[in-house]
């Protein structure tokens, strides 16, 4: 190896004069790589908006919000049933584990993250909840609850409840 090092450098085109040594190449090497290492290792540099700039995306956000969250949301009634143990800590379709002693809900069509007011028509108890996962469609049924969900409704000895859906504020939809 030695020796292949030492042609390679004598006949390196521009390494006349150089007197360049194996142990002195090991570590002339060690530092590039060092240095390459230490480089990748720095933070990429944050860009920032220019101060005018940041003005004009605010506007634009809070006129997005307003288009997304319209003064008159909706409000729907029909039967709402929960599901439980079977998915339990799975992944649900916005990508959160799905955790059945939390307060969430699936939808089949209200967008990931809006946030809804769900009564329980027969007790009057309401609870404030997020939609987190997708149901598969059923003409009888307009919300799947979580087992949390279910216990504060008071709806868990019956499985199912009617139910009145107010929606807070619609989500992103963004997974």
């Amino acid at each position: 190896m030695k020796e292949n090092f030492t042609f390679f450098i004598n006949h390196f085109p521009f390494s006349k004069g150089w007197k360049l040594s194996y142990t002195k190449f090991k570590y002339i090497l060690a530092l590039c790589f060092i240095s390459i290492f230490i480089y990748s290792c720095v933070p990429a540099p944050k860009f920032t908006a220019r101060s005018g700039e940041a003005h004009e995306n605010e506007n634009k956000e809070s006129k997005d919000e307003n288009y997304r969250n319209p003064p008159n949301l909706i409000s729907v009634t029909g039967i709402a049933s929960y599901y439980a143990d079977e998915f339990n800590g799975r992944v649900t379709y916005s990508g959160e584990v799905y955790n059945m002693y939390g307060l969430s809900a699936a939808h089949p069509e209200y967008p990931m993250g809006t946030k809804l007011r769900v009564t329980n028509l027969s007790n009057l108890k309401s609870i404030d909840l997020i939609v987190n996962d997708r149901m598969p469609y059923n003409p009888n049924r307009i919300i799947d609850l979580s087992y949390g969900a279910a216990v504060k409704l008071g709806m868990v000895k019956d499985g199912l409840a009617e139910v009145k859906i107010e929606v807070l504020k619609w989500g992103t939809g963004k997974r």
